[in-house]
Parts: structure tokens; sequence; C-alpha cells
């Protein structure tokens, strides 16, 4: 994993993505639901972070907004510098598809194309052919070289989700947004995936940004964020698993106290 994404992201050198007073209301009246209350945050270019939090704390949201994915109530989010509120749909869908990567916990492949079209299909969809080396470099590291051929259905759970950090990778993205990448996986599946992502975020200069509720995947990253009724409430810089689970020990306690 020689190659830098540093010059093929984005030009902009601030934070690769970020939200300021972001708020997210689902509902009106009695269903009415503040999702996120006023977050701002800023991923850092080449950071790995992970985002946790009790069930109904806000993180998927969060994730889902930074991303494009949806659009928030109140504020503003930006992906390389560019605000999203400012751009319609159209225009919404094809940053996404040229800025942004996604992983998801049930890997979202075309069950009809093989591993390869899978890969390809972002850029392909863009009107785009991938670049062939870095294509290779991408695919040989991830060890799906001898498996582009095959179709979802041939390939065990881990080797599926390679396909999609591959294909994430391919588009070189200012920021790839994981799901609970591992949560489909078993426990060496699972390892080498967050390896394979730690290594994309040291060795490729990617940015990755990690909904999960396992202490073990967070210990991976960066840094990790805890979310609570839809505020970020506390961090840790260079977690172990431990840690972590104390925090989320601490914030479960708390939401069942409903406080």
């Amino acid at each position: 994993m020689a190659t830098s994404l540093a010059n093929t992201t984005a030009e902009f050198d601030g934070p690769a993505a970020s939200v300021r007073g972001a708020v997210k209301v689902y509902g009106k009246g009695d269903t009415r639901v503040r999702a996120l209350d006023g977050v701002d945050l800023e991923l850092p270019r080449g950071g790995f972070t992970a985002v946790m939090g009790p069930s109904g704390s806000g993180k998927s949201t969060l994730m889902h907004c930074m991303a494009g994915l949806d659009r928030l109530t109140e504020g503003e989010a930006t992906i390389g510098g560019e605000p999203l509120e400012k751009l319609k749909d159209a225009a919404l869908t094809k940053l996404r598809r040229r800025k942004v990567g996604f992983i998801f916990q049930a890997y979202n492949l075309v069950q009809t194309l093989t591993a390869r079209e899978n890969i390809e299909l972002p850029l392909r969809l863009d009107g785009k052919s991938p670049d062939p080396a870095w294509f290779a470099e991408v695919t040989d590291r991830l060890g799906l070289t001898g498996r582009l051929e095959h179709t979802p259905t041939e390939l065990s759970g881990g080797q599926q989700q390679r396909v999609a950090v591959a294909r994430a990778l391919v588009c070189r993205p200012a920021v790839i947004f994981a799901d609970e990448p591992t949560g489909n996986l078993d426990q060496t599946s699972s390892a080498e995936v967050l390896a394979l992502m730690r290594a994309a975020v040291d060795d490729y200069g990617q940015t990755i940004v990690m909904v999960t509720h396992d202490a073990t995947s967070a210990s991976v990253a960066d840094r990790v964020l805890f979310l609570f009724d839809g505020k970020v409430v506390e961090h840790l810089d260079h977690p172990t698993a431990d840690d972590v689970f104390e925090r989320m020990r601490a914030l479960s306690a708390r939401a069942g106290q409903g406080s």
C-alpha cells in the first residue's frame, strides 16, 4: 500500500467532511423526534473515526446526514468543503458518487454482477473507467485477484465485504462511511476487514468514519465519538477496547435511567 490518495481525493485541504449546528427532526407533534441536536463535528483528512452510542442516540442519522443520504433539518453539512444543503438532488447524487465511498453491514452488492463489476459499478455509473494500476493494487491488497470473476453467491461473507471495501476505495473518495461493516462477519473475518480499513487510512491516506456497537472494532480507530440523545457527549483518542467498553456501559446505564 504505497500509493497515496493525498492528491486524488480532493484539492480542498480542510476536513474531509463536517457538520455545523446539525439538527435532524423526524415527525411532527406527539411523534416528533429530535434525532440530532446541534452537532458540530469535523472529520480530519486521513483519519479513522468511530461513532458509538446507545440505540436511538443518533449515530446512524449523523452518518446518513454527513454522507448526503439524508438532509439536515437545520445546520450545514459539507464534503470536501462543498455544502450539501445547496445541492439539488441530482447534484447531490453526483457528489456522493464521486466523493463518497460506502461500506454497509449487508455488503449491498449486486447479486447478478461479478466482484469486478461490483467494484467498478460506481465509476461506470459516472461514465468513467477505473485506473487499471489502482484497481490492481487495491484488489491485490484485499486478496481478491483470484475472485474477481465470481458473483457474490460464490464468495464468503468476508470476501463479499472485501469487495465492498474495494468498491469504496477504487473511486478514491474524499471520505468512506462504514455502517456496522463487521456486523455480519465472524471474528476472524471481522479482524481482517478492520485491519484492511486501518491500512487504508495508514497507507493510502484514506478518511473513514465508522458507526459500530462493538468496542473491539472501535478500538481500531484513531478517535471514538460517543453520542447520546442526538449530541456528541464525549470522545476518546487512541482508544483501547476496555476504555470504549467502559464508556459505552456508562452511557447505556444512563440511557436506561432515562436521563
